[in-house]
């Protein structure tokens, strides 16, 4: 096999890339994390300089350290940036001049999909934005005529020799060069090592021959991008509630990231940890039809068999329910094993009363050949050392023969002795395509051995997003009692939901992976589609509603309407006609919204004039889902930061101060009430670490002395 040039300079792969393709560069680099940011700034850089280089970059999710608007963000964000992403991250220079407007005549670049909402309004970004669903990225891009993937990559000295592992983008480009190949081309692949990328296994382990080229610099030492983990509102708490009981024992979940997923995730684990304190406060929040759907497809006790994870992308959350003890449910590479698995007809530590079993369903193929050993050995299924002794007998490892095509009690016996006590083998406790997480998520990584090391399987996107490519009827036992749990902006009364842009055409963020799981949801027997929203949004000072009754653009289109989960409640709309998705939709939305939509739908026909909304709606308030957690609260659930804050003790005091002066100070009549308020306002000793740290303790002028009232004040009302 060919093995890959070596270099230890991003200047002499630049030499080796321009040997290979000349000026001409169309580039593909994984989205989020993955990307080598030194050396796709030194390409973009050299494109810059010399017009004659034609440069495409086609990529997806362009991270950056959060720009601050003003001067407290500046002065809040500044030293935990520092102190977060370090002072030497390479922030990707072709990303500062896309937000710019500035990019160079001889270089484009194509994302589909982008960090969300920061792109909006920016012309370059927004006319090269290609929308695809991800698991046709590796086709897409094919089709450009792409000729250099670059990515970043874990190494590993094995007994066997070097390996490179994908880490955290096994998702795109194994199946890329694959397409490539199969049509005759070849895709330069550069594999750049990361000392601290965390070396994960399976399907994400690689030969060195797979790489053209792998450049590993002694100064590539820069942090990895890590999110800071976000804070969670009572809102959206109680949303997660509600979603952690449509959770089924023994079933497999999907989910993404943000607030809305933490609460999810915080609430399975309290269902876990304290189920008698978790359906204390979440019955109450259940309307009668919404504990029947919950006790039909979810539930209310502990989990037993636990869950299996298989989602696009894999974030903190998952490392949360792992070592809960709830994500634990292994599949298998098996069919007739995963069905009795699935009807709980055995368990993963087999019995030797199985064997029947086993043997008539098909899990022991008969007559038995030489694959069908490997697989039964790889399962646990026959001791390791077992082979076929000729066409007809099977040898165990102590020379045992046994008849292959299992006839009769005494082939059956050997089988059963063998069997009796042992476990299951090869089993995958979560797929995922790619992860993007906290430092702490990296750091999981990193420390997984054993079983642990050996469950978790980074994968191709299409094998975790979509049921097709010829291995249908296992994805579908796979994916058991499947719960696609997706975020959405907006949700219209007819069961459309708004996730990836605006109606003006403006791209947000993408459709990523969401229409895949929602279309999955309907072709899995047992799946279920689950989209979470905010049932108001805020912008300016202005409350809107996240419940509209149409919008000029449609990510989920209506006929796909499932499950859709605000605050206030649970609709199911799944095989409701119009009129009944309207009632149920109204049934979640804020009550302050509720007459117009009723209003819009009388209006057009779809709603009896006679309706009114019941009583039990008009409850639907801020005030309400306040309310319905207090008790919980005080006795310690539902902390802003769920899983822990990623600030110091006075960074998470100023963290709620800032969230309550944004707030409060968004129109101008209630910024004049917070100044008159703050006026006069002397800090106390316990306050003076706070101004410290925002560099107010010893104001210079009135903008400082003002600034340092507004957050005393803060701090007060936040407390």
């Amino acid at each position: 096999m060919t093995q890959p040039r070596l270099h230890t300079r991003i200047e002499d792969a630049l030499v080796h890339i321009r040997e290979r393709l000349g000026t001409h560069w169309t580039i593909v680099t994984p989205l989020g994390l993955g990307k080598p940011n030194r050396l796709l700034n030194a390409l973009y850089a050299e494109a810059k300089a010399e017009p004659a280089i034609r440069m495409t970059l086609m990529t997806a999710l362009s991270l950056a350290r959060p720009n601050p608007a003003g001067d407290l963000e500046r002065r809040f964000l500044g030293p935990f940036a520092k102190r977060w992403w370090g002072d030497d991250y390479p922030d990707l220079a072709y990303l500062e001049d896309v937000r710019k407007g500035v990019l160079p005549a001889n270089v484009e670049v194509r994302e589909f999909y982008l960090q969300s909402g920061s792109l909006l309004g920016k012309p370059q970004a927004q006319r090269s934005y290609i929308s695809c669903n991800y698991t046709h990225v590796a086709r897409d891009v094919a089709h450009t005529g792409v000729n250099l993937a670059v990515q970043m990559v874990a190494k590993r000295e094995t007994p066997a020799g070097t390996r490179y592992s994908l880490s955290c983008n096994s998702d795109v480009t194994v199946e890329l060069a694959e397409r490539m190949r199969a049509e005759g081309r070849h895709l330069m692949i550069v594999g750049v090592v990361h000392p601290d990328l965390p070396y994960l296994g399976n399907d994400a382990e690689l030969e060195p021959s797979f790489f053209d080229a792998i450049l590993e610099c002694p100064d590539e030492k820069h942090r990895l991008f890590g999110l800071p983990r976000q804070p969670v509102e009572e809102a959206e708490y109680v949303l997660g509630l509600r979603a952690s009981a449509l959770m089924a024992d023994g079933g497999t979940l999907q989910i993404g990231i943000g607030a809305l997923s933490d609460a999810l995730v915080y609430g399975l684990m309290m269902r876990q940890s304290d189920n008698a304190a978790w359906r204390a406060v979440t019955e109450p929040l259940l309307a009668p039809a919404e504990r029947l759907l919950a006790s039909k497809i979810g539930g209310f006790e502990r989990f037993e068999t636990g869950i299996y994870g298989a989602s696009e992308m894999v974030m903190d959350g998952f490392m949360h329910l792992h070592r809960a003890g709830i994500l634990k449910r292994r599949v298998y590479d098996h069919l007739p094993l995963q069905r009795l698995l699935n009807r709980k007809a055995i368990g993963t530590t087999l019995r030797a009363d199985d064997v029947d079993m086993l043997i008539e369903s098909g899990v022991y193929p008969r007559p038995l050949d030489d694959d069908a050993v490997a697989t039964l050995v790889a399962h646990g299924l026959l001791p390791t050392g077992s082979a076929m002794a000729d066409r007809d007998q099977l040898r165990l490892p102590d020379g045992t023969l046994v008849d292959a095509l299992l006839h009769g009690g005494a082939a059956r016996e050997v089988i059963a002795r063998v069997i009796d006590g042992v476990a299951l083998k090869g089993g995958r406790y979560l797929h995922g395509a790619f992860y993007l997480g906290s430092h702490g998520l990296y750091d999981w990584f990193r420390g997984l051995q054993g079983e642990d090391f050996e469950g978790l399987c980074m994968t191709g996107v299409a094998h975790v997003n979509q049921l097709y490519g010829g291995r249908e009827e296992l994805h579908l036992a796979q994916r058991h009692e499947a719960r696609f749990y997706n975020t959405c902006m907006m949700q219209t009364v007819l069961g459309a939901a708004v996730s990836d842009a605006l109606e003006s055409g403006q791209v947000v963020s993408g459709v990523g992976g969401q229409y895949n799981f929602v279309a999955m949801a309907h072709e899995v027997p047992t799946g279920r589609s689950i989209l979470m929203l905010r049932a108001t949004r805020e912008s300016g000072g202005k409350v809107s509603s996240s419940i509209l009754f149409n919008y000029g653009h449609v990510t989920i289109p209506r006929h796909l309407r499932d499950i859709v989960i605000t605050e206030y409640g649970i609709a199911d709309l799944r095989a409701q006609t119009d009129e009944e998705c309207i009632k149920r939709m109204v049934g979640i939305a804020d009550a302050r919204f509720q007459d117009e939509l009723v209003a819009r739908a009388k209006a057009a026909g779809k709603l009896d004039a006679a309706w009114q909304v019941p009583e039990r709606y008009r409850r639907n308030t801020p005030e309400h889902i306040r309310a319905a957690i207090a008790e919980a609260r005080a006795r310690g659930w539902f902390p802003l930061f769920p899983f822990g804050a990623d600030f110091d003790p006075v960074e998470e005091r100023l963290v709620k101060a800032l969230r309550w002066l944004k707030a409060n100070t968004v129109r101008t009549g209630d910024r004049l009430k917070a100044i008159a308020a703050a006026f006069g306002l002397k800090p106390t000793a316990d306050e003076m670490p706070c101004l410290e740290r925002m560099g107010f303790a010893s104001p210079k002028n009135l903008h400082e002395r003002l600034y340092s009232r507004l957050i005393v004040l803060g701090l007060r009302r936040s407390a």
